[in-house]
């Protein structure tokens, strides 16, 4: 698909972008270039091919999901400069 002046500016126009009028025509060719990448690729037989979630079809490898470390919060709250009932107390940053 090959674009001209006019269908550039028209873009150009509807993306609210400014273009020099010196770069109007490298535009034009680069766009037609992505367009006509993009109709290269249409062109492929997918139908047998299984869509998948990575290009490589990596699998991430997890951990079990288990309790490693125990509840801390008591060691933690000792060392917080004001805790009441559990919670940590923080010094109004807003008024």
């Amino acid at each position: 698909m090959s674009l001209d002046r006019q269908d550039v500016e028209k873009i150009a126009h509807l993306a609210r972008l400014d273009i020099n009028e010196t770069d109007v025509s490298t535009y034009a060719q680069n766009l037609s270039s992505i367009l006509d990448l993009v109709e290269q690729m249409n062109s492929v037989d997918t139908d047998n091919v299984e869509p998948m979630a990575h290009p490589t079809d990596a699998v991430q490898r997890l951990r079990e999901d288990e309790v490693r470390e125990g509840n801390q919060r008591e060691r933690f709250q000792e060392m917080a400069p004001q805790v009441e009932n559990g919670l940590y107390l923080v010094p109004k940053v807003i008024e």
